[in-house]
């Protein structure tokens, strides 16, 4: 399959308006005797987060970031740019554009938003919306050191091999979990992530 082809297929099979199929995704998707909430509000809170696949002359791409070591959740693990969203922000799809911004500084200009998965429900208390987008060349990132350590790609066709797709087992909180993950070189995607990613990939090849 050529990339403009799987361009295609992408476009097709994530885009939006799918609500006849929607449903809840997340840790427990593996895990089903696993939940925790915020203990303030009963609630989870809403995030968002950009799946950025950079269209260029040698394939497709995706954007990661590595979180810095210093921050108090997640710190040190891989995943896409995104964070909570605010008040302030019109819908999902833009905290996604602004925090990606604020983060590695890749302009909303240079990414098309094409569509989004299920909302992916983690064990920390979170509810997050995946959106995803072409990314055009050209750009010039700009990290931010307060939030990410290190941005990085990954070949679009080795995320969507179902050969690179693990199952690993950990324990969390003392219970023993089970995760998604898969490794690129030194770079190892787990967790909400690799779940994220697992679901793209059902959704172009169910």
């Amino acid at each position: 399959m050529s990339d403009d082809d799987l361009k295609k297929l992408l476009r097709e099979r994530v885009g939006f308006g799918r609500d006849e199929t929607r449903r809840k995704r997340g840790d427990l998707d593996l895990n089903p005797h696993l939940r925790k909430v915020d203990p303030g509000t009963g609630k989870l809170k809403p995030a968002a987060v950009l799946i950025p696949i950079i269209d260029r002359a040698e394939g497709l791409h995706v954007l990661f970031t590595r979180r810095a070591d210093h921050l108090a959740r997640h710190a040190g693990q891989v995943s896409f740019p995104g964070g909570r969203v605010n008040d302030d922000d019109a819908n999902v799809i833009e905290a996604a554009l602004r925090e990606t911004e604020e983060e590695v500084g890749l302009p909303r200009s240079f990414v098309d938003v094409f569509g989004d998965l299920d909302t992916y429900e983690t064990g920390t208390g979170f509810s997050i919306q995946p959106v995803v987008g072409f990314v055009s060349e050209g750009f010039n990132l700009t990290i931010d050191p307060a939030e990410v350590a290190e941005a990085f790609e990954v070949p679009f066709r080795f995320l969507m091999n179902r050969d690179n797709h693990e199952q690993r087992t950990g324990t969390w909180q003392g219970t023993e979990r089970r995760y998604y993950a898969m490794t690129y070189g030194r770079h190892y995607i787990w967790g909400a992530t690799a779940g994220m990613l697992r679901q793209l990939y059902e959704r172009l090849y169910p």
